[in-house]
């Protein structure tokens, strides 16, 4: 059996999550796919799964192992398509991973057009309020909000004025003390998502200090969703941290005040980020040439959007 076969097989049941849809994927039968595990199992000596009848689970030589079949994967691919060179129409399925509420309403409509050029290529789109490992998890290009911090990935910037500020309902501001300074929030229920801090929220230095203020609390919510803590924060059941495109709506029908804009944090940039060497697959370079310039344009008008929050 061909051994870069069957790590196609292995990878395939990793994302499906069952060897029946690894099946489903590759159009072949589940004693194929079995085949194919055990052949690697039999390869390297040791158990990669563990199988029940409707559930796979990596044993711990199964994470490694999966870990080197994605590069190895990658690598095969990279080697196709840097032979076939310009020729090489964009083709097969590109993973794509974004922020929930920036890969729907920013990064969503882009694909649609994508798809629409590129009949031959097909997207999976992973929404995650996390940063993803884009090597162990098989992503070509994720939309990052966020500093990036030094790496071996290629990195094109798409934006740069996405700010967070701190919203409260009028309802809920009625009932409780003012907020005029960051330590005034110890006060107050906050409502807050993973992704922005779940205990603390660091705000600039005050004037005449260059020490970042960071602002303990114990929260009364804490969800994984930017739209469940925009939604209680609009039902008047505490303050919240959001970007701006998050709660502009909000803002402008009078659902939602922004505070602390004296006190609010540098703008984050944006970046597609993909593994260094993949911007030579077509699928990959078609795909950042593609959604640049419309992320530009967007991310632009968001940035006036805010602006014109006041």
């Amino acid at each position: 059996m061909d051994r870069i076969d069957a790590m196609k097989v292995f990878v395939a049941a990793l994302d499906e999550g069952s060897l029946a849809g690894a099946g489903r994927r590759l159009g072949r039968s589940p004693a194929a796919v079995s085949r194919a595990i055990a052949f690697l199992e039999h390869h390297v000596g040791a158990e990669l799964l563990h199988r029940t009848t409707r559930t796979i689970k990596l044993s711990e030589a199964g994470e490694r192992y999966a870990v080197a079949c994605r590069r190895v994967l990658i690598d095969v691919e990279e080697a196709d398509m840097s032979v076939a060179g310009e020729r090489t129409a964009p083709r097969g399925t590109l993973t794509i991973s974004a922020p929930p509420i920036s890969g729907e309403e920013i990064l969503r409509p882009i694909i649609d057009a994508y798809l629409d050029a590129f009949p031959a290529v097909s997207v999976n789109l992973i929404l995650l309020d996390r940063h993803a490992n884009l090597v162990e998890e098989g992503i070509d290009i994720a939309l990052r909000v966020a500093q990036l911090p030094d790496s071996s990935m290629v990195a094109v910037r798409v934006g740069g004025d996405v700010k967070r500020v701190i919203v409260a309902s009028p309802r809920y501001l009625a009932k409780h003390p003012h907020i005029l300074e960051p330590a005034d929030l110890s006060k107050h229920s906050i409502v807050t998502t993973t992704h922005f801090g779940h205990d603390a929220w660091v705000f600039p230095p005050p004037a005449g200090s260059t020490i970042a203020r960071s602002i303990q609390f114990k929260p009364r919510l804490v969800v994984n969703s930017v739209r469940a803590a925009l939604a209680s924060a609009v039902d008047g059941h505490g303050v919240t941290r959001l970007y701006t495109y998050h709660v502009a709506e909000r803002v402008q029908d009078g659902s939602l005040k922004i505070l602390l804009r004296n006190a609010e944090p540098a703008a984050m940039p944006v970046h597609l980020v993909t593994p260094h060497g993949r911007m030579s697959v077509p699928k990959v370079r078609a795909f950042v040439d593609f959604a640049v310039p419309r992320l530009r344009a967007e991310f632009a008008r968001l940035s006036a959007q805010a602006d014109a929050l006041g």
